[in-house]
């Protein structure tokens, strides 16, 4: 099942845990330099090496814009990478909620995903294709650096541990400022999901490491599941708060969100993500019932909009309007069952 339909610890703060392991092949130069002959060689080995894992391979090449971008919505591509001329080739398990990104920024990016508070066990799924690929390819290390990468800040360990988290309480009390140079500090970056970090759409924000050197890969984990406990306390006690100082206000906006998600014909995706985030948190709370946390995340893929034409019957010439009710339609439905 993908990351997106599933709930795990700490699902009320905590949508999702990923990690992302940047790695290169030994012999051949990085980014721009590499030759259409080199991405070649290096996508045949790669795809070798990490055919036991059974992934399925995707070439990016023979793909539309709206499959590529309806990948870079699901998380599992870049949209630098979607949007890549020269050969490029993902390889993919939805299902084990695993992708490898094939001559993009590195030679291979490895990513897995796992839902709610669970970075351990996406650390699991990463470190089982690095084993293999570091089985049956030559990786460019050096023992001084540790992994090597065009990019310095990914030199060291290569990993990029991050956490999706709805903070919707922290949002309203303007406290997102603080948090983010609070983060800075220990060396944890946070950042929009949606939009503009001062106005993120569905108050979503992603953490992540910022430093890769000096640091095992277990200490980054252990580090940002830390800051995400006490992001986490933090926003409930501020939910608390929300619900002490005006119940009823509460429950009206939350109550107007859900009858506007549930009957509107028209939504842009701002609108949409304004409104799920706060039935997302009436959810939480307990004033929404009849609604699970699982099928408002799923949409926050099937309601965007690569995905909304790729599932449409009619994928060419959507007009903006046509899309805003596709993107209603879907909602009603995702949320009647």
């Amino acid at each position: 099942m993908a990351w997106y339909n599933e709930i795990g610890a700490e699902s009320d703060v905590v949508v999702s845990s990923r990690i992302r392991f940047a790695r290169n092949i030994a012999g051949y130069p990085f980014g721009k330099k590499l030759t259409d002959a080199g991405r070649s060689e290096i996508i045949d080995k790669v795809t070798k090496a990490l055919a036991p894992a059974g992934l399925e391979t995707i070439d990016l090449a023979a793909k539309n814009n709206i499959d590529t971008s309806a990948l870079a919505e699901k998380r599992y591509i870049s949209t630098e990478f979607a949007s890549e001329k020269a050969p490029h080739t993902l390889l993919l398990d939805e299902s084990k909620q695993t992708a490898v990104m094939i001559c993009g920024e590195d030679h291979v990016r490895i990513t897995a995903f796992s839902a709610g508070l669970s970075l351990k066990e996406a650390y699991d799924k990463a470190v089982a294709l690095d084993d293999l690929l570091d089985a049956g390819v030559d990786i460019a290390y050096s023992e001084s650096v540790g992994y090597l990468s065009q990019n310095p800040t990914d030199l060291g360990t290569g990993m990029r541990a991050s956490l999706l988290l709805h903070l919707p309480a922290t949002a309203l009390a303007r406290q997102i400022g603080a948090a983010e140079r609070g983060l800075a500090k220990l060396g944890v970056t946070m950042r929009a999901y949606f939009g503009e970090s001062g106005e993120a759409y569905g108050s979503l924000y992603q953490i992540s490491n910022s430093v890769t050197m000096g640091i095992s890969e277990e200490e980054i984990i252990e580090k940002l599941i830390n800051v995400a406990k006490q992001l986490i306390e933090s926003e409930r006690k501020l939910r608390d708060t929300l619900k002490s100082d005006s119940f009823a206000r509460l429950c009206d906006r939350v109550m107007r969100a859900k009858g506007l998600l549930t009957n509107a014909y028209l939504m842009s995706a701002a609108e949409f993500m304004g409104l799920w985030s706060d039935v997302r948190l009436g959810v939480s709370l307990g004033i929404v019932e009849g609604c699970d946390l699982a099928a408002l995340d799923s949409l926050l893929v099937s309601a965007m909009p690569a995905n909304l034409i790729a599932a449409s019957s009619s994928k060419a010439d959507i007009t903006a309007a046509e899309l805003e009710t596709l993107r209603a339609k879907t909602v009603r439905e995702t949320l009647a069952k």
